[in-house]
């Protein structure tokens, strides 16, 4: 049980790929964190923050099958230790090695799962994970929209994608539990909303709406629509594939860490195709819609605002986010924290980093210079006034009494060859 909400922030560790694979974005690099990761430390603590959303760049530490370089991690992560700080370990942040190519490989999901492993048995205090980062938009992005890794626009690119991402992140939850059976995972995920244009675009954003869901129904194991149903189906997951997704039973082990930005809210056209409508529900609305279908205990887990000269943009924001966690928080809903993300500005979102054009993007708590920015000053008073008097309500997540081994058999239709358990720590 958490005895204290979770005020948190992250440091910013996507790695995709673009130019058809031949050019690498790395947000650490670009944002300065392998030279500054220590200064970055001290300003998560100079904010009055004890949890960060954290991860080891996977690229740079997952060498090969089984072959792990920790240097960097061994570092940072005794650092974090060291400073009492609660990461959420945030494993894969939309890329993958170049050594497995794509999220279309499926080889990708033992390999994970087998990293995974290695990483909690080298730090066996870690507790709080999210194995893949918003595994929908990642697919999304990667396989549909062609704008990352494998650079594809068809359904069924988009489809191969997501039941790789979410089986890897099913296994990876497995692999962890081996080593950590009181492990807890925070879901990461994008939520969105599809709303009609006209009439006539009812029907294609009733399915958008129920498309928006599919990459928690397979993690969750929750049965899709019969719509959905033959839309995975025409695309490529076959119906074993399907029925090991439903076998997925660690719901009891899971917080549904929800995203919500201003571009998560979507116009539908008659025709299917789609248009950012800026904010229209908002957070607390769309909350609870994730809330009614999943009934799991909700972490709001990224949002920020581009901010101006003057940082009232994004102040507001911050403002606003915090009035609708309360709401959900009023209405019933049991949610356990709230993150501004990221800890500093990021570079070349503005394309969704398409592009390599190194445009600094003033979306953090601190720019680049490591300078604080209004919001920053925002969120440590806010920090402040609330973590005395909201303690979470009494949210707790019960663990069964099971061994790992008996987690691990709770598995897909094979398990890894060679079994997790037996693979040996790399150094």
């Amino acid at each position: 049980m958490f005895s204290n909400f979770l005020f948190a922030t992250g440091i910013e560790n996507s790695i995709p790929t673009i130019h058809g694979g031949r050019k690498r974005v790395d947000e650490m690099e670009k944002c300065g964190h392998y030279r500054l990761w220590r200064r970055d430390f001290d300003l998560v603590e100079e904010l009055g923050i004890r949890v960060l959303r954290y991860g080891p760049p996977l690229h740079t530490s997952l060498l090969g099958p089984e072959r792990y370089d920790w240097s960097f991690a061994d570092e940072t992560f005794n650092d974090i230790r060291r400073r009492n700080l609660v990461p959420i370990v945030d494993l894969c942040h939309f890329g993958v090695p170049d050594w497995i190519g794509n999220f279309q490989n499926p080889d990708f999901p033992e390999h994970f799962a087998r990293y995974a492993l290695a990483f909690a048995r080298r730090f066996p205090w870690v507790q709080l994970y999210t194995p893949i980062n918003e595994m929908f938009i990642c697919a999304v992005f990667s396989g549909l929209y062609g704008w990352w890794n494998e650079q594809m626009t068809s359904e069924r690119g988009f489809v191969t994608a997501l039941k790789h991402l979410v089986r890897a992140n099913v296994l990876a939850m497995r692999a962890i539990l081996q080593e950590r059976p009181d492990a807890l995972f925070v879901q990461s995920e994008s939520t969105e909303y599809f709303h009609a244009e006209n009439p006539r675009a009812i029907g294609p954003a009733e399915s958008r709406n129920a498309w928006r869901f599919l990459s928690l129904d397979l993690n969750y194991g929750r049965r899709v629509d019969s719509g959905m149903y033959e839309y995975l189906m025409d695309n490529g997951m076959t119906r074993e594939e399907y029925r090991g997704f439903m076998k997925n039973n660690l719901r009891h082990h899971c917080i549904m860490g929800n995203d919500y930005y201003m571009t998560n809210e979507h116009r539908v056209r008659a025709d299917g195709s789609t248009v950012g409508s800026g904010e229209i529900f908002g957070y607390a609305v769309i909350t609870h819609q994730y809330y009614d279908r999943y009934r799991l205990p909700v972490m709001h887990t990224e949002t920020n605002l581009v901010q101006g000269p003057n940082g009232d943009e994004a102040v507001n924001w911050l403002r606003k986010q915090w009035a609708n966690v309360l709401r959900v928080r009023n209405d019933g809903v049991p949610i356990v924290g709230f993150t501004w993300y990221s800890l500093t500005d990021q570079v070349d979102w503005d394309s969704t980093l398409r592009e390599d054009n190194g445009n600094v993007n003033a979306l953090g708590l601190f720019d680049l210079e490591r300078n604080i920015r209004p919001v920053g000053d925002c969120y440590r008073t806010l920090i402040k006034d609330w973590s005395q008097v909201l303690p979470t309500q009494s949210v707790c997540l019960q663990v069964p009494v099971v061994t790992p081994a008996e987690y691990f058999e709770q598995r897909w239709d094979q398990p890894l060859k060679p079994p997790l358990a037996a693979s040996p720590l790399q150094s």
